[in-house]
């Protein structure tokens, strides 16, 4: 009986510090388990699928899925079906969203002295934007943007020249011509400020409901780059094609900057290398498309007109140099944008 009762007793013992080392090491396993699970990355941006830089969005998920496999859980949302345009930025200073393409335009309805890269007939083309963001300027922006929005920006992608298409045929020579047309722009102030300094009446209207309001007469033009007037065919509701080439267009690809803070050195890295070879693809395909747009554009039955650029250049940069948004601008910048 007491070699039992003992026999008993050391098994009971032996159960015991069985049961105590698994509970203990439930918490590791799961920290661990944890530790290997993806991390959630949401991108969000209103343009359809068939955008370039839409592609260039599923060119950046392909880059991490194929260089830091199983380390990203990499969402892509378009159709502004996770956020509208323009919510973008507030949402990832809430922890709502990770990734988003930015425009300077978002930037400034926080950092009102950067409408500068707003401002129509500023910048000259793609080299000239690439020159000014790779540079003192670029690093000058980020920087701000990284402490006081808490937005890291992780490249830069070139949007394309933008013009002016008409839903019906018009003369265009100078903005005048323009006046009382409706001209569908995005919502922000700097945004209106374009469009009237264009000439028109800028008329405020999300980019997923552009098609149906060139269609229906909501609008009676639209100020878009030329890729994206071919992949969201407006061609279709539309006549007239202005070159006004108002506007170098570009996106800055903004990140969380908790995100961008909770990643390793290696993970930031691929996250880096995954931006800068989209941005590439980006850059180098909007550039191609561009080449035989207008011929495109042509093609499907519009009409292909220059306006007096000189007289549209002139009107738009009196009207920015001598408007609050001039005031704000930072100390120099123009000059070295000019030099860049």
């Amino acid at each position: 009986m007491t070699t039992r009762k003992f026999a008993g007793t050391v098994l009971g013992r032996r159960r015991t510090l069985a049961l105590g080392a698994a509970a203990m090491a439930a918490p590791f396993a799961l920290r661990h388990a944890r530790a290997q699970e993806p991390k959630l990355l949401r991108i969000s941006t209103p343009g359809s699928a068939e955008e370039t830089l839409s592609k260039s969005l599923v060119v950046f998920k392909e880059q991490l899925e194929q260089h830091a496999p199983g380390a990203f859980n990499v969402e892509l949302h378009f159709n502004a079906t996770l956020f509208g345009q323009g919510m973008e930025i507030p949402a990832m200073q809430r922890g709502n969203l990770e990734a988003a393409m930015i425009s300077p335009q978002d930037i400034a309805e926080q950092l009102p002295e950067y409408s500068i890269f707003t401002a129509g007939y500023l910048i000259q083309d793609r080299d000239h934007l690439e020159r000014i963001f790779a540079g003192e300027v670029g690093e000058e922006v980020f920087a701000r943007v990284a402490s006081e929005m808490d937005v890291e920006i992780l490249g830069t992608q070139y949007h394309g020249q933008r013009h002016v298409v008409l839903r019906e045929p018009k003369e265009v020579n100078t903005p005048a011509d323009l006046a009382g047309m409706k001209l569908r722009v995005p919502g922000s102030e700097s945004w209106r400020f374009l469009g009237a300094a264009l000439g028109g009446n800028p008329t405020p209207i999300a980019f997923d409901e552009v098609y149906l309001a060139l269609k229906t007469g909501t609008v009676d033009a639209v100020e878009q780059p030329l890729s994206d007037m071919i992949s969201a065919k407006f061609y279709e509701v539309t006549e007239q094609l202005v070159l006004t080439g108002h506007l170098v267009s570009t996106l800055f690809f903004g990140f969380s900057k908790p995100f961008i803070d909770s990643l390793t050195e290696e993970e930031r890295a691929q996250v880096e290398a995954a931006a800068s070879t989209a941005a590439t693809w980006n850059n180098n395909a909007v550039s191609e498309i561009e080449k035989g747009a207008v011929d495109y554009l042509v093609s499907q039955g519009m009409t292909s007109t220059t306006p007096d650029i000189a007289a549209f250049r002139s009107h738009v940069l009196d009207a920015y140099l001598n408007s609050d948004f001039s005031a704000n601008w930072p100390d120099g910048m123009l000059e070295k944008i000019n030099a860049a």
